[in-house]
């Protein structure tokens, strides 16, 4: 009888080393969220519209404004009204695409950590608005030479440094507004709804209680969001007007972006 030796078979273990994946910097996300704005067909004319607005804008006061009126404030005035209006656009559709376009999944998975897309979508928002703000301030500045040469009037520079920033910043909290009602509904429509509602509506509610209740005409510059950021397009702000602005803000902005923010962290995305 033939004896059978076996060998002891040797098990080889590998250890894996789990090497730790490096997150995507917040630059480039940053970057990819700008490109996400204008490689779109309804993005690039969103944000030509810009330059168009302001454009025609500029042309009207030369145009249209009597001659005396052409001065610098003037232009900047008739820049600034389509500029506060298509800016939250820009805001609420750079947030709200990746819900309508079903595209929020795909950025999700690249980068887990939804709070540096919302960082990154903000960033870029707000990029947006202050090159568009110099665009726009030096499209009326041209305008400005081009409308007092035509006339023969004299050219009058009545906007100082500081107001040029002032009303920067009071559009960029416009476009803020729009970013906190596109990270909270993550709907195009409802959002741009509730935009209208928030700058035409309410401010004309809270006008008619302040014209028809002495309280309220107190109380308003504390809770009417529109009232109290007027005062960064009419002058440099006085203290009281500043904590009006605080306040506001964060009743309005603050407190609703963080409630968004917090649903976005936690919600479902298909």
């Amino acid at each position: 009888m033939t004896a059978v030796h076996t060998e002891p078979v040797l098990e080889q273990r590998q250890i894996i080393r789990r090497v730790p994946v490096a997150r995507v910097p917040l630059a480039r996300v940053t970057k990819v969220e700008l490109r996400k704005m204008f490689n779109t067909r309804s993005g690039f004319w969103l944000m030509a519209s810009i330059v168009i607005a302001a454009l025609l804008a500029t042309t009207a006061v030369i145009l249209f404004a009597p001659d005396s009126e052409l001065t610098y404030a003037t232009f900047g005035a008739a820049i600034g009204f389509p500029m506060a209006v298509i800016l939250p656009m820009v805001a609420i559709l750079s947030v709200t695409s990746e819900w309508s376009q079903r595209s929020g999944l795909t950025t999700f998975t690249l980068v887990p950590h939804r709070s540096r897309v919302v960082l990154a979508k903000a960033i870029s928002s707000v990029t947006v608005a202050v090159v568009s703000m110099l665009l726009a301030f030096s499209i009326g500045a041209l305008g400005n030479l081009v409308g007092t040469a035509i006339t023969g009037t004299a050219v009058v520079w009545d906007m100082s440094l500081a107001e040029c920033l002032f009303i920067v910043l009071g559009n960029v909290l416009g476009l803020l507004t729009g970013f906190m009602l596109g990270v909270l509904i993550r709907s195009s429509s409802g959002a741009i709804v509730a935009y209208f509602v928030y700058s035409l509506l309410l401010p004309t509610i809270f006008g008619v209680l302040a014209a028809s209740q002495d309280w309220f005409e107190t109380l308003r510059p504390w809770v009417d969001v529109s009232y109290a950021q007027g005062a960064l397009f009419n002058g440099a702000p006085t203290g009281e007007e500043w904590a009006h602005i605080g306040a506001t803000g964060m009743i309005w902005l603050v407190i609703p972006l963080v409630v968004g923010v917090w649903y976005v962290m936690r919600s479902e995305v298909k």
